[in-house]
């Protein structure tokens, strides 16, 4: 064997002795869990659903390896020094929340600078007077005259985060109407089709823009995913559902595009 050959497999055996030492650090990065604030809380209508809403978040978080759930019921987290140490914040709401100007601008502040936000059901029956939270969500809770098995169309089916009930899917469960709305500003991902519920049901009223059920928005840097659906317990025991509250999650604290 020639010096040169010799000379070669003693390189190809350091190279492979250094990348056996790199892979633990340089191959094997471990990816780290996001931080999700979510606030159950009601100054209005309360949900007999939140406490098991807060059972099932923690699951899809624990199962999936994505986030951990810290759960308050009060205003206390919304301060600078508390919110930088979450990655997204999420509303099972309803009401005027009591929350001071400093704490409503800390939450802003937050949300704007580049985090992320997540509304569930009624976290659009939520700060009816507060402009910066409608430029937040984008639309408000205008009655509920469908309480029932209705088919949601899924208006994006090339968005990973709806893409995966494409073209529809059957759920049974309270149906929100939505005011103040503008299809302009917000991506539109799941709608309801009128076909399945009786549009001359007391209560109901039709906008140009339909029924939204699931829309996504960005408010400065920060993005915002909200979804109507939520009232019932069989929803939130839904694997569908529970899927697309954690692509909603990931997407909405920047993990996935």
């Amino acid at each position: 064997m020639s010096k040169y050959r010799v000379y070669f497999l003693l390189c190809l055996v350091v190279v492979c002795l250094g990348l056996l030492t790199l892979t633990p650090n340089a191959f094997a990065k471990e990816v780290k869990k996001g931080r999700l604030l979510y606030l159950t809380l009601s100054a209005g209508f309360d949900h007999k659903v939140v406490p098991f809403s807060v059972e099932i978040v923690k699951q899809i978080g624990d199962k999936s390896g994505a986030f951990e759930t810290t759960v308050t019921g009060d205003m206390l987290p919304f301060t600078p020094e508390n919110l930088k140490h979450f990655d997204a914040v999420m509303f099972y709401t309803t009401g005027e929340l009591p929350m001071t100007d400093a704490q409503k601008k800390a939450f802003i502040d937050f949300i704007r600078s580049g985090h992320g936000f997540i509304g569930v059901h009624s976290a659009t029956d939520t700060f009816y007077m507060w402009k910066d939270y409608a430029d937040l969500i984008g639309g408000y809770f205008n009655g509920h005259p469908w309480h029932q098995q209705v088919t949601i169309q899924v208006a994006d089916p090339a968005s990973s985060l709806v893409g995966f009930l494409a073209p529809s899917f059957q759920v049974n469960d309270e149906i929100y109407q939505i005011d103040d709305f503008n299809p302009q500003t917000s991506h539109v991902l799941l709608r309801l089709d009128p076909s399945s519920v009786d549009l001359k049901k007391q209560g109901a009223r039709a906008k140009y823009y339909g029924w939204p059920v699931a829309w996504t928005r960005m408010d400065g840097k920060g993005r915002m995913f909200y979804c109507s659906l939520g009232h019932e317990h069989d929803v939130w025991n839904d694997p569908r559902y529970q899927k697309l509250l954690l692509n909603g999650i990931n997407w909405a604290m920047g993990r996935t595009k």
